[in-house]
């Protein structure tokens, strides 16, 4: 994407404070499914050389699926010159694949609510499973799309947060001597 047209000015500044200032910020929105998968330049197999010192080409092991179909769907929100407001603009508004109806697991629909966060701790302390947790958040709320891997990995950044960078001993002394 060519972004040149946005820098190219006549006015000389007179120091980088200057320069910040003149500094307009924006953001760029896609689709989650915009652009290419990662390494996708990575072949699907290696070489490895084996025991009689021969050169072997083998598959590569692990999931090779992506949600990523190079969806051209693109907005761009920039602040207004002078003033706090911000604008949205449409570069393309076409996706080049089908809308997911089912939301389970998915990113966006899957985040849970900073109150659910807050619950999810307090379980977490009075020793509550994972999966007794995910259970109440569905009984609360029967459209909730949180995967039991969502509740998961919420709970190990809670430990990895209270472990405050203590290896798995440290940990254990640091409990047993309170």
């Amino acid at each position: 994407m060519d972004h040149r047209h946005l820098f190219a000015t006549d006015r000389i500044l007179n120091s980088k404070v200057e320069l910040f200032k003149n500094i307009r910020p924006y953001v760029t929105l896609g689709c989650e499914h915009g652009g290419e998968r990662g390494g996708a330049n990575k072949p699907r197999t290696k070489l490895i050389v084996n025991d009689e010192e021969e050169e072997v080409q083998v598959k590569r092991r692990g999931p090779f699926g992506t949600k990523k179909c190079g969806c051209p769907l693109k907005l761009k929100g920039e602040q207004m010159a002078m003033c706090e407001n911000w604008q949205v603009f449409l570069h393309d508004g076409r996706h080049n694949h089908a809308i997911g109806v089912y939301t389970y697991g998915h990113a966006q629909a899957a985040k849970l609510t900073e109150e659910q966060l807050i619950q999810t701790e307090q379980f977490r302390k009075n020793h509550v499973p994972s999966r007794n947790i995910l259970r109440f958040f569905r009984e609360q709320d029967v459209g909730c799309a949180v995967s039991a891997q969502k509740i998961y990995n919420i709970v190990m950044k809670i430990k990895k947060n209270r472990m405050q960078g203590q290896n798995t001993v440290e940990e254990v002394l640091c409990l047993s001597a309170k």
